[in-house]
């Protein structure tokens, strides 16, 4: 069913930014994504929710130009991953901060 697969897709998003929310706050390193995500908030001093986002959609533009597949499921994480981290973040901050 088509809506099963779209909830499934928006609960994954959710769960996959409080996740990096959880292991950002833990200082153990970051990936490559992640790590310029800090870098670039660190040095503009923009959102971390507007720098993760914008960083996801300049990945999809590249991947699309060059002959990618761009379905709902991409969307929902380029343009949803940037909000949920900060909210991921934001959790963890009230609960252990």
């Amino acid at each position: 069913n088509y809506y099963n697969q779209l909830i499934l897709a928006i609960v994954s998003v959710i769960t996959v930014g409080i996740g990096g929310g959880i292991y950002l706050v833990s200082n153990l390193g970051t990936g490559p994504r992640d790590g310029l995500m800090v870098g670039l908030q660190e040095k503009t001093n923009l959102p971390i929710a507007l720098v993760r986002a914008l960083l996801e959609i300049s990945v999809v533009t590249i991947g699309w130009y060059l002959g990618g597949v761009v379905g709902i499921g991409t969307l929902l994480f380029a343009f949803g991953i940037g909000p949920c981290v900060a909210f991921g973040l934001y959790l963890v901050d009230k609960t252990f901060g």
